[in-house]
């Protein structure tokens, strides 16, 4: 048990309270510390379960939040939350107060309070007014939203939309080639799925899925959950956490039951994005392997391709669709969870080089959903044309990711001048929500949230050492002390 559970006096100022904060943080994580030792659960819940248990006794006690936010800072999940955006840039209200971007991308109520900026809940109306408009256009052309879609991956309309935006990185696809899901994990397994069939060995045996790590680790459990074997790549600190060419020739000369490769292009949780002539480098690898007469299909993750620099993030695109002699191989997944920060909305799509292969996925989206939910379709209508409509929008988004990201840097740097925590603090390349960092000699996730507040995720949860830890930008602001 911790400290002894009386309320705090309410004369007791803001730093007798962030000592007290101090003091439990201490407590708690030589408890949790224990058990994790006990019991062997995954680090990452652990970390959760502390910081749930922190405030849970903050509150408690009645202390004041800014003590709270100043002494426990959640930064282990990658939910981007605009509802908590407290960053303004110049003049309240002006284009770089950040606060706006909840009203802007109608997700606040009208008259919510955001930090002090009062949601006019403008575009909230218009997104569902513009739902209606969806919903007449595709009952003009014939598509019922309301009734079973026999299809399953979701309507013609929205489908040509998003083809459309992927047509911008050199990809000659159509409706045809894009299949609409749940977020993009709900896309990854349904893609898993539908390949099974395809890839499948003997009774039983899928074949192997290959994921360099560090990396994504919910793709490996749906690999394991469809049947196949996950085969891991260890990347190097030299190679900025990025699978080489000789690193997968090996791999796939080693393991002749690798099916698929998945390859996030911009790395969650490393920071790093794969340069053109890298990617360049690994088709060629699959180009070899298929003059030998062997398919391997690459699961590329989208996900932080938009939270970058534009012209970067085109390069490298523009590298991973040149391939069309193996087009046919080739499966990208996109979302707008984190490019536009709309991670409860849960849009994803799957764009497939060859229309024969998203044919033959059509039975895993039957076999899943059955039917893609009219409202959601019409919802995610509505956001494709606020976003085309504003595209100042994504580089707002842009800005406030570079913005944090920086101060979260500087942030560590600070505290590693008094605790002396870090061996490196990676720099980024202008990417993702996250930073990733290797901690020195015997220190771990535990013992930065002990002396810091911060909570992080470590290593292992993404299939690598405990020695490096990753923090998120995305739900908290950074605060300097």
């Amino acid at each position: 048990m911790v400290l002894q559970n009386s309320v705090v006096r309410p004369e007791i100022d803001l730093e007798e309270q962030r000592l007290i904060v101090r003091q439990l943080r201490m407590e708690l994580v030589q408890q949790y510390r224990a058990q994790l030792q006990a019991s062997g659960e995954p680090p990452i819940r652990m970390m959760a379960s502390i910081v749930q248990a922190l405030e849970r006794e903050c509150a408690e006690r009645h202390l004041d939040e800014t003590a709270m936010r100043l002494e426990i800072v959640n930064r282990t999940i990658g939910d981007v939350n605009v509802r908590l955006i407290s960053e303004c840039d110049g003049e309240e209200g002006g284009p770089g107060d950040y606060r706006r971007l909840g009203d802007e991308l109608g997700v606040a109520l009208p008259g919510e309070d955001l930090q002090g900026y009062i949601a006019t809940g403008k575009m909230y109306r218009w997104l569902r007014d513009q739902m209606q408009e969806a919903e007449r256009l595709l009952l003009k052309n014939g598509f019922d939203p309301r009734s079973y879609d026999l299809a399953t991956v979701g309507n013609p309309i929205l489908r040509g939309w998003l083809a459309e935006d992927m047509q911008q990185w050199g990809l000659s696809v159509t409706a045809e080639h894009i299949a609409i899901g749940l977020g993009a994990t709900d896309c990854m397994n349904k893609v898993l799925g539908g390949l099974g069939p395809l890839v499948r060995q003997g009774p039983g045996y899928v074949g192997a899925v290959l994921c360099p790590t560090p990396g994504f680790n919910i793709l490996e459990a749906q690999a394991l959950a469809n049947g196949y074997r996950v085969r891991r790549i260890e990347t190097r600190p030299e190679d900025c956490f990025k699978m080489t060419a000789g690193q997968l020739a090996r791999a796939l000369d080693e393991h002749a039951d690798i099916k698929v490769i998945y390859l996030t292009v911009t790395s969650n949780p490393a920071t790093f994005a794969y340069q053109p002539d890298e990617l360049r480098e690994l088709l060629d690898v699959l180009r070899l392997q298929r003059q030998r007469g062997r398919v391997v299909h690459l699961l590329a993750d989208l996900a932080y391709v938009g939270t970058g620099i534009p012209a970067e993030d085109e390069a490298r695109m523009r590298a991973l669709t040149s391939a069309s002699d193996i087009g046919d191989q080739l499966i990208y997944v996109s979302s707008f969870s984190k490019t536009h920060t709309l991670t409860g909305e849960r849009f994803g799509w799957v764009t497939f080089g060859d229309t024969g292969l998203a044919a033959r996925m059509v039975g895993s989206w039957i076999n899943s959903v059955a039917s893609m939910p009219g409202e959601w379709q019409l919802r995610l209508m509505a956001y494709y044309q606020l976003f085309r409509e504003n595209p100042h929008l994504i580089e707002k988004i842009r800005r406030l990711y570079g913005l944090r990201r920086a101060q979260l840097r500087e942030q560590l740097r600070r505290l590693d001048e008094q605790h002396q925590l870090f061996e490196h603090i990676y720099l980024d390349d202008d990417a993702t929500i996250y930073n990733w960092s290797k901690l020195r000699e015997g220190e771990d996730c535990f013992s930065v949230l002990e002396k810091t507040g911060i909570a992080g995720i470590p290593g292992s949860t993404f299939g690598y050492s405990d020695q490096y830890i990753r923090f998120s930008v995305g739900i908290l602001p950074v605060v300097m002390d």
